[in-house]
């Protein structure tokens, strides 16, 4: 898998609470190549976030992580949860070679520190210890993602900063150190739609510069139709559907995906209701072994799917889906 930034397999991560074990992820896999936007999409609470933060090594220490998360590593796979929690190889890797575009801006700063201090924090552990170079570093990724007059700007603090320009700080401070992996968690969620527009294609005039893997995780399928090459689905902690853009627009095959996208609203559908997915997410603790979307499918089938949650298979070239029924046409739909 040498030609993979990133290769996660069968990713499982527990937490031990007093009412039972939580499993919030369950054998998650995907990969994501240079140059590639892998897109993660589901509902909040799938398991998404928890997920990209295990490439990091900054989940809580309560979140017990097992698999493989294989990174490549001077062209070596090195499984990055073999690595000590807070040691110096994962620090190492971090910042450097994988960086995270957070949700909320406005929190992901310390109001004590100028912006300018905290981008080049990540320059001055893994590029230089000089000062007066690390800030000329910092001043050119402040200037590449679009910040006006970035030597005034690099001398002011969070609280200076509108929320688009904390956003392309944000993104600065991630791409300082020209990481081969970016994870854009909802980066543009607080944004009005311009800005979003603006940083969107910022990140993608980044990526060509730089040849990056992006893992993009979003509620919003709009923006992932515009930005992404592929697209996995997320639903109960495990991947139930991954495939090309084209596949999953056009051609979804779990019931879960094209609950997803007929809840979007079609410009110029007319006054059409929205599809809505009955039920709500089970909580992913004591889970029964049957398919995880069996209580909420319309296209259920009582034998096979109250049996064993199903796996991924591939059911065309570079599309998989974990669901035994090849299209949900073929299921008998459920009308209570």
């Amino acid at each position: 898998m040498e030609n993979y930034v990133v290769n996660v397999e069968d990713l499982s991560i527990s937490i031990k609470m007093d009412e039972g074990i939580l499993t919030p992820v369950r054998n998650v896999r995907f990969a994501v190549k240079e140059n590639e936007t892998l897109g993660l999409v589901g509902e909040s609470g799938c398991g998404k976030s928890l997920t990209s933060k295990a490439i990091l090594g900054i989940n809580d220490k309560k979140c017990k992580a097992t698999g493989k998360i294989n990174f490549q590593v001077d062209g070596k796979m090195l499984n990055l949860l073999d690595l000590k929690f807070g040691g110096s190889e994962i620090r190492s890797i971090r910042g450097k070679m994988a960086s995270m575009i957070f949700q909320e801006p406005m929190s992901s700063f310390s109001p004590l520190f100028t912006i300018g201090h905290q981008i080049s924090e990540s320059v001055r552990l893994h590029i230089t210890k000089d000062k007066k170079k690390a800030k000329d570093i910092t001043i050119e990724a402040m200037r590449k993602v679009g910040i006006s007059n970035p030597e005034k700007r690099y001398n002011q603090y969070p609280h200076e900063f509108s929320g688009g320009m904390l956003q392309r700080a944000l993104i600065a401070m991630a791409l300082v150190c020209n990481p081969k992996l970016l994870i854009a968690d909802e980066p543009t969620t607080a944004l009005d739609v311009t800005i979003q527009a603006q940083i969107l294609e910022l990140m993608k005039e980044l990526q060509k510069e730089f040849k990056m893997a992006i893992l993009f995780i979003t509620h919003d399928l709009g923006t992932v139709a515009k930005v992404c090459d592929r697209v996995a689905v997320m639903y109960l902690g495990r991947i139930v559907e991954i495939g090309s853009v084209m596949d999953i627009f056009k051609n979804p095959l779990h019931p879960y995906t094209r609950g997803l996208l007929g809840s979007v609203h079609k410009i110029g559908g007319g006054r059409e209701r929205l599809f809505s997915i009955e039920g709500t997410v089970p909580l992913a603790m004591n889970l029964e072994n049957k398919c995880g979307f069996y209580d909420r499918c319309t296209y259920r089938d009582d034998v096979k799917c109250s049996q064993v949650d199903p796996c991924l298979r591939e059911v065309e070239d570079g599309h998989f889906v974990a669901c035994y029924l090849d299209s949900p046409s073929q299921g008998k739909q459920n009308t209570r």
